[in-house]
């Protein structure tokens, strides 16, 4: 169960390490773009491609979606970044239901853990799979794989190293739940004396820059939102997307929000102890574009 090219490697890391995967449910085609043309989900491309089942219910309490799903007589099914099951779904299978999310749980919980944990500046991120529950990202843990952080990656760059980190956690979970070679460590254990970071859906009034900020914590929201959904500020009354910055801590002299540029090299913006140096924008109206590029093409 899963929709984008995340939930893809993982499919892909299922069948070649031998498991029989009797259907796919992902998100039905939707329209996109000018034409409106129906868009299918990279799950379900895939799926074609390898001749598997592939179920798209609008409603995952339907009788007749629930009719199909137990005639397959799945032992286990797995979850990768699908939308919430009722308890009637993820209770079918004798085995359970597993998800990977791609956080170190408890840490993270919720639809963008990816961006919160590099928006709040976390030194180490991860993956982790579970037996799915009632309460959303809380089942009893699995297994669990570290990665350390830079501090200087964006979202995206994340993205595919826990895409391909979670694939093989997803593979050896597996093979755990088949074997019966597998401990569950309930969450809260965890949770003692910790403080519980969430990670919620990411709206645009999220992605607003406010420059009466630190320099460090405009720069890990700018690459914790990159390349999508984008943070952003106003230039010329206009909405100016910023993917890349650079930042250093500096007495600016500086009202936070003004910038400085010498119309050909540079752009930055002044916060509250340094400035933030923008590298890859794309204004309203325009293409995303290096700052130089920028710069030739506008009037500050």
């Amino acid at each position: 169960m899963g929709t984008p090219q995340f939930a893809v490697t993982s499919l892909d890391a299922l069948i070649t390490a031998g498991c029989d995967i009797v259907a796919v449910v992902t998100a039905p085609d939707k329209p996109a773009g000018r034409g409106q043309k129906l868009n299918e989900s990279a799950v379900k491309q895939y799926a074609l491609l390898n001749n598997i089942k592939v179920l798209q219910p609008e409603k995952l309490k339907s009788p007749e979606f629930l009719d199909e799903l137990k005639s397959l007589h799945a032992d286990l099914q797995v979850v990768v970044a699908f939308r919430m099951l009722p308890e009637v779904v993820w209770n079918m299978p004798p085995k359970g239901t597993i998800n990977l999310h791609a956080s170190l749980l408890p840490q993270y919980r919720g639809a963008a853990p990816i961006n919160w944990a590099l928006i709040n500046g976390e030194k180490e991120s991860g993956v982790t799979t579970f037996f799915l529950k009632q309460e959303i990202d809380t089942g009893d843990i699995l297994f669990t794989e570290k990665v350390t952080l830079t501090g200087h990656e964006t979202a995206g760059e994340l993205h595919d190293r826990l895409m391909n980190k979670g694939a093989g956690l997803l593979v050896k979970t597996v093979k755990g739940v088949e074997s019966g070679r597998f401990n569950e460590h309930p969450q809260s254990q965890l949770l003692e004396g910790v403080e519980l970071k969430h990670a919620p859906k990411i709206f645009k009034e999220d992605c607003l820059i406010d420059w009466n900020k630190s320099a460090e914590s405009i720069y890990n929201k700018i690459r914790g939102l990159s390349p999508v959904p984008t943070a952003y500020t106003y230039l010329n009354e206009k909405i100016l997307k910023i993917y890349l910055a650079e930042y250093d801590v500096t007495e600016t002299g500086q009202q936070p929000g003004s910038f400085l540029t010498d119309g050909k090299t540079y752009l930055k913006f002044a916060a509250t102890d340094g400035f933030v140096r923008l590298t890859d924008v794309q204004l309203e109206g325009k293409k995303q574009m290096d700052i130089q590029q920028f710069l030739r093409g506008v009037k500050l």
